[in-house]
């Protein structure tokens, strides 16, 4: 591989890394860095390109795991992590919870994967998707409670993961919506802390992700060969590492600034790519 590919590998893998888990849309960058300016399809071909895109998902979930090991071997049940502060009882996040959090998108998913794939991807629907989740992150700000009832995810309800998964559906039927950005928002207008509504957010993101890349991988596994390897493992370590910064940076952050600077951002980016859009068209 030379030099200006695994670049090309290691800039694709810095985007997904660095965009995938904070509320700003990971598709929309990479609709910016690859498809209109970094072009992987024209070196590696269509399939090649979007396996090349689940491996660099799979780095950045890595990356939460990695972060949340403790809570996922307590979900697990091979670790028992102490509860947080203010936890009622003794209670902890349930693994039952995380799979009623996972249920509506995954059913969405399931069902509607074609049709999304098919009509839903495109330029316009993630500019609409990045314009219409800034203004739920802006809503969710604004009418975010002082106080929240929950500030840890040990805390939460059935009904509020339930809440959470509903929320989580907006991103599978609108890509740019962004997962984080509407689950963020959902577990906010629900009473969670960002800090817990974040938490959660990560720990979904995990079984999810895994699960849509591993069928994608299966299902472009014969357009592979060796000779992308090189740019595969460039890009993975690239978004592993990215994501790991942004994971612990964000998490830092997400109680003192919240969503709206976020929505901000979102809102600059849909004009970037509308007017890159335009131009490429």
């Amino acid at each position: 591989m030379d030099f200006v590919l695994f670049m090309k590998a290691v800039i694709l893998g810095m985007v997904e890394g660095l965009t995938e888990f904070a509320p700003v849309s990971s598709t929309g960058h990479m609709i910016i860095m690859d498809d209109m300016w970094l072009k992987s399809e024209e070196f590696l071909g269509k399939y090649v390109a979007n396996t090349f895109k689940v491996v660099v998902q799979l780095g950045s979930i890595l990356a939460v795991v990695i972060v949340f090991w403790s809570r996922f071997m307590d979900l697990l049940g091979i670790r028992r992590k102490q509860p947080a502060p203010g936890a009622e009882h003794g209670r902890r996040l349930k693994l039952a919870q995380v799979i009623v959090g996972l249920l509506p998108a995954g059913l969405l998913g399931v069902f509607f994967e074609d049709i999304i794939d098919e009509y839903l991807f495109s330029v316009e629907t993630v500019m609409i998707g990045l314009a219409a989740g800034a203004v739920l992150m802006i809503v969710a700000d604004r009418f975010s409670r002082r106080e929240p009832q929950v500030t840890t995810v040990d805390q939460m309800t059935y009904k509020q993961a339930l809440g959470v998964g509903l929320f989580q559906c907006l991103s599978v039927i609108l890509p740019g919506f962004s997962r984080s950005g509407s689950t963020i928002s959902g577990g906010v207008m629900l009473g969670m802390s960002h800090r817990a509504a974040a938490d959660f957010t990560f720990i979904m993101a995990v079984p999810i992700m895994f699960g849509a890349s591993l069928i994608s991988l299966v299902k472009n596994l014969e357009y592979f060969s060796m000779s992308a390897l090189p740019f595969f493992i460039a890009g993975f370590i690239s978004a592993f590492l990215f994501a790991l910064i942004s994971i612990r940076f964000f998490l830092k952050l997400i109680n003192r600034i919240k969503l709206v600077p976020f929505a901000i951002y979102r809102l600059v980016l849909a004009a970037v790519i509308f007017i890159v859009w335009i131009q490429v068209k």
